[in-house]
């Protein structure tokens, strides 16, 4: 390995983004290694380095500590620091000269070297946490069904309230197939996305992240559906015949609905009024989020391709008319706001701290946002890692040999 204050400026901004602090590839671009190593706690009380992050530089520092302590090792290893190095003998300088080791009975010089404590790692794992973030989302989802059988009840028979004009049907005739290329759009997603998160590093954050925003998505979708039922988009809908308060046969209904995924293709969802807004796109939507902001930037074919499958779902809810096209873009507006809010207060320390100046504080959820990203330090590495390790069992016998000293 080449020693620290041998880099270059790119080999600085490699290691950087290694130790999961790219934030300050761009203020270090013109940074040498030695230059690295002289950065001091002052160096980051000023811009623009004090304009990068809020506490001062000092996960940075502690790392940068790390290397010197390298450096210093790696200067010195056939030095002093093995206790054979020369020294002079008198202070004329005639006298010849003698070891600081104790070959000839000398004294041997014990060299001090600060070895700072093992410091926790800037992206625990604490699967407490995510599991609390699934059992969230499963209880939104639960509660999503529960409230589009209630809501079913309630939507307006087509004889008296007929489907409420659309500027997009008027343009597009319904193409009966289209729901059906959606909904298998969404199954490859989601397939996609969980291969791609079970092979990442730190999968645990990324998880509790994609369970907490898909949680709350589903919430807002619970409200917004209640309060305003709109009636069916096209007279093409065969509405499951309403219960009238048979409570344990919406029961079964429900449960019918949780077995199927929700989705029409296994014949588990034949109700209506879950309109505003649309959870298909939710889902096109998010999933494709993830999976281009965890998944490395050359992998741009992978990108567009999921990008594709994403677009070209969402066009097939509204070539179905199976939703108002009112509903796909409020579905894409939240989505994409609170995934980008939620990873820029993610990204951002300053943005976890409790402030007049920290105006996303104020949000509801943002104690749970705390909870879940308190203790993660920066940007989230895209690392990939196996997600278990086999070793192939040893056959043969370790000998022991006995040194006399």
């Amino acid at each position: 390995m080449k020693k620290v204050a041998q880099w270059s400026a790119e080999e600085v901004s490699q290691w950087l983004t290694e130790e999961g602090m790219p934030e300050y590839s761009e203020s270090f671009r013109h940074l040498n290694g030695q230059d690295l190593l002289k950065l001091t706690k002052a160096d980051f009380q000023s811009p623009p380095l004090s304009l990068v992050t809020s506490d001062g530089g000092r996960q940075l520092l502690d790392k940068i500590e790390t290397l010197r302590i390298e450096h210093h090792i790696e200067v010195h290893k056939n030095g002093h620091a093995n206790g054979h190095a020369i020294v002079a003998a008198d202070g004329d300088g005639g006298g010849k000269a003698k070891r600081n080791g104790a070959l000839n009975g000398f004294h041997k010089d014990a060299v001090q070297i600060p070895i700072p404590e093992p410091e926790r790692s800037p992206y625990p794992v604490e699967w407490g946490k995510t599991a609390i973030a699934f059992l969230y989302a499963v209880c939104c989802f639960v509660f999503t069904t529960v409230m589009i059988s209630v809501v079913h009840e309630r939507v307006p028979p087509m004889e008296t309230d007929p489907p409420l004009p659309d500027k997009f049907f008027d343009i597009f005739d319904r193409v009966e197939w289209a729901f059906s290329i959606c909904e298998i759009n969404g199954m490859l997603l989601v397939a996609l996305w969980l291969l791609q998160w079970t092979l990442l590093k730190y999968k645990s954050i990324v998880g509790r992240r994609f369970f907490f925003i898909v949680g709350t998505l589903y919430l807002y979708r619970c409200i917004t559906m209640y309060i305003t039922t709109l009636p069916v988009p096209g007279r093409h809908f065969k509405c499951a015949p309403k219960l009238f308060g048979d409570w344990e046969a919406q029961m079964r209904r429900v449960l019918k609905m949780i077995a199927g995924g929700g989705l029409s293709i296994t014949g588990s969802h034949h109700m209506c009024g879950d309109y505003l807004y649309s959870g298909h796109t939710v889902m096109l939507t998010l999933t494709y989020l993830f999976i281009k902001e965890y998944s490395p930037k050359r992998f741009w074919c992978y990108h567009w391709f999921c990008w594709i499958l994403s677009a070209v779902g969402i066009v097939c809810i509204l070539l179905a008319h199976d939703h108002y096209t009112v509903d796909v873009v409020v579905a894409y507006y939240i989505t994409t706001r609170l995934f980008w809010w939620y990873h820029t207060m993610a990204n951002q320390q300053a943005l976890k701290e409790t402030s007049q100046s920290n105006f996303f504080s104020r949000v509801w959820w943002y104690r749970f946002f705390q909870y879940f990203e308190q203790n993660v330090q920066g940007i989230v590495p895209r690392n990939y890692e196996l997600p278990f390790s086999w070793r192939p069992p040893r056959w043969s016998q370790v000998k022991y040999t006995r040194i006399d000293t």
